[in-house]
C-alpha cells in the first residue's frame, strides 16, 4: 500500500469571512500542493476541507499520515467524536448539535477508503510544510469571486 503525507491548514478572515485551505501532499518523491478558498466561510470548516481535499486526490486505497495544526480535526477523529455524532444523528454527547455535519460525513467517508492517521503540529512554531500551507490558504482566500461554501451558507 501506498504511503501517503497530507499536510493540511485551513483559515478564515473575519471567522466567519472569506476562507482557504492549503494541502501538501507527498509520496515519495511526489509532491502535489492544493488550495482553494469560499467567499464565507469558517476557520474550522477550511481545516476540515484542506483535509477532505487532501484525501480526495488519492486514487487507490493509501496508508495516510495527516498532519494538521487544528486540534479540533486532529480530536474530532483521532477520538471518535465524530463517529459517535453520526451514530446519534450529529448530536453530542451535551446534547447540543454538531457544527459542520456537511464536511464530518465527506470526511469520514474517506477516512474508511483508506488507512489514516490524524496527526497534531504545532501551527506557526516553523514546520516547514504547516507553514507552507498557511501561505497556499491565505493567498486562496485572497482571491477575486470566490465560490460560495454552500454548506455553510444554506446553514444560516
Amino acid at each position: 500500500m501506498k504511503e501517503v503525507v497530507i499536510n493540511s491548514d485551513g483559515g478564515s478572515f473575519g471567522n466567519p469571512g472569506p476562507g482557504g485551505y492549503g494541502v501538501v501532499m507527498k509520496y515519495n518523491q511526489h509532491r502535489k500542493e492544493l488550495s482553494g478558498a469560499f467567499r464565507k466561510t469558517t476557520n474550522n470548516r477550511m481545516e476540515i476541507m484542506g483535509v477532505i481535499r487532501g484525501l480526495q486526490q488519492l486514487t487507490e486505497r493509501c496508508l495516510v499520515s495527516v498532519y494538521s495544526d487544528s486540534k479540533y480535526v486532529v480530536n474530532t477523529i483521532e477520538k471518535g467524536w465524530a463517529v459517535k455524532w453520526r451514530i446519534n444523528n450529529w448530536i453530542k454527547s451535551n446534547k447540543e448539535v454538531a457544527a459542520n455535519p456537511d464536511l464530518w460525513a465527506i470526511l469520514l467517508d474517506l477516512c474508511q477508503e483508506h488507512e489514516v492517521t490524524f496527526n497534531w503540529v504545532k501551527g506557526h512554531a516553523g514546520d516547514v510544510e504547516n507553514e507552507r500551507c498557511d501561505e497556499l490558504c491565505k493567498i486562496a482566500g485572497k482571491m477575486p469571486d470566490l465560490p460560495a461554501d454552500a454548506g455553510y451558507e444554506n446553514a444560516l
